[in-house]
C-alpha cells in the first residue's frame, strides 16, 4: 500500500497545493487522483504567477481575452475559473461519493479587498456563481476583518474556505464566522449544508523562529500548534453548539493543514505530513512534498484527539523567549502583507504578458 494511500485510509484528504494548465492537460493530475489519492487542491496568486509568467500554456487564451477588452482582475479570473472548472470536474466523482465532504478546489478572492467585506461578499458570490461547480471553495483570510465576509458569504450559500490562519485563537473566530452564518441561515429557513475548511499555516511557524531558539526546539513549532488546534476542533466537534447544528443538517468546517512544506533544509522533507496525520482533517501538499512523501514517506499512527504534547512543547518555547500570541498576529499581518504583493505581481505578469502578445 502507498503512503498516500495508508494517509487518506486513516481519515486524512490530501489535497495538491498547486494548479498548472500543464498539469491538467498533461494527464498529471488524473494520475496523481488514481494512483497518489489527492482527493482536491488548493492555488493562490503566486502558483498562477508561476504558471502564467514562466510558461506559454496561458498565451492563446490571454491573446483571445486581451482581444477582447479584458485586463487585469477579470483577465485573470477568466483563466483561473477556467482552469479550476476542468479540476473541479476531475473531482467531481468523490465529491459525489463522499457527499459533499471532499473533492474541492479553491479559488482567492483578491487580497486587495480584505479591509472591505461587503466587496469581498460580493466578489465571493460572482466567483462562485460564475465557475458554477458545487465543489468549488472561495478563499477569504481569517483575519479580524476578513470575519464579518465570512459569516455573510456562509449565511449567502458560497462555501468558504478560510486561510491565513496561524493560532488557535484565529481558527476559533473563524469557527465562529462559519457558526454564526450557519445558525442564521436556519433562522431565516434556510438549509445549513453550507461547506467550509479552515486552513492553518504550519511551516511559516519554524521559518520565523529557525535562527532564534535553541537547537532542541528547531522545526517544532509548527506542529505544536498544528496538534494544539487539532484539540481545539475536536472539542468544538463535540460541544453542544455545534451537536445542536449538526442535528439540523451542518457539516463541520473541516481543519486543514497548509503550508506543509519543509522550509528547513535540514529537516525531513516530510515533517509536516508525518507529524500531523489526523483523522476527518485536510492536509493540502506540495507537489514535490506529494512526491517526496510517496517515496520515502511513512504513516506512523493518527495524531492523538488531545494534542499528543503541544501544551509542552509550547510551554518550552515560551520559556525560550517566544511569545506565540504576539508572533501569530505577526504572522497573520506578514502573510495578508505577502498576499498583497503576490497578487500585485501576479497582475503585473499577466498584463506584461498582455502587451507582449498584442
Amino acid at each position: 500500500m502507498t503512503a498516500t494511500k495508508e494517509l487518506h485510509d486513516l481519515g486524512q484528504s490530501l489535497w495538491l497545493d498547486n494548479i498548472t494548465r500543464d498539469l491538467l492537460t498533461s494527464g498529471t493530475l488524473k494520475s496523481y487522483i488514481d494512483q497518489l489519492s489527492i482527493t482536491g487542491l488548493t492555488s493562490n496568486p503566486s502558483i498562477f504567477d508561476q504558471a502564467i509568467a514562466h510558461s506559454n500554456a496561458y498565451d492563446a487564451e490571454i491573446r483571445r481575452l486581451a482581444g477582447r477588452g479584458m485586463s487585469g482582475d477579470a483577465l485573470f479570473f477568466e483563466l483561473a475559473i477556467d482552469d479550476l472548472v476542468q479540476a473541479a470536474d476531475l473531482f467531481a466523482p468523490v465529491h459525489q461519493r463522499t457527499a459533499g465532504v471532499d473533492g474541492w478546489v479553491s479559488l482567492e478572492v483578491s487580497p486587495l479587498l480584505a479591509h472591505d467585506a461587503e466587496q469581498t461578499v460580493a466578489e465571493a458570490k460572482a466567483l462562485h456563481k460564475q465557475a458554477n461547480r458545487p465543489n468549488l471553495f472561495i478563499k477569504i483570510p481569517g483575519t479580524q476583518e476578513g470575519a464579518p465576509a465570512i459569516e455573510e458569504a456562509i449565511f449567502s450559500g458560497v462555501p468558504i474556505n478560510v486561510t491565513l490562519l496561524f493560532s488557535r485563537a484565529q481558527y476559533l473566530a473563524a469557527a465562529e464566522a462559519y457558526m454564526r452564518g450557519l445558525e442564521r441561515r436556519i433562522a431565516a429557513g434556510l438549509s445549513p449544508d453550507v461547506r467550509s475548511v479552515a486552513s492553518l499555516f504550519v511551516s511559516r511557524w519554524d521559518k520565523a523562529t529557525l535562527d532564534t531558539v535553541p537547537a532542541r526546539l528547531r522545526d517544532r513549532l509548527g506542529i505544536a500548534i498544528g496538534r494544539q488546534i487539532y484539540k481545539a476542533y475536536r472539542d468544538l466537534l463535540e460541544s453542544d453548539r455545534w451537536q445542536r447544528l449538526a442535528n439540523q443538517g451542518a457539516r463541520a468546517q473541516r481543519l486543514l493543514f497548509a503550508s506543509t512544506g519543509t522550509k528547513d533544509p535540514e529537516a525531513s522533507d516530510v515533517l509536516y505530513i508525518t507529524a500531523l496525520a489526523a483523522p476527518n482533517t485536510v492536509n493540502t501538499i506540495p507537489e514535490k512534498t506529494l512526491l517526496a512523501f510517496e517515496e520515502h514517506g511513512r504513516v506512523s499512527g493518527a495524531l492523538s484527539r488531545a494534542g499528543g504534547d503541544a501544551e509542552q512543547v509550547l510551554a518550552e518555547f515560551a520559556g525560550a523567549g517566544v511569545n506565540v500570541d504576539r508572533l501569530a498576529v505577526d504572522l497573520q499581518e506578514e502573510g495578508a502583507k505577502s498576499f498583497d504583493a503576490s497578487w500585485l505581481e501576479l497582475l503585473n505578469s499577466i498584463e506584461a504578458k498582455r502587451k507582449a502578445l498584442k
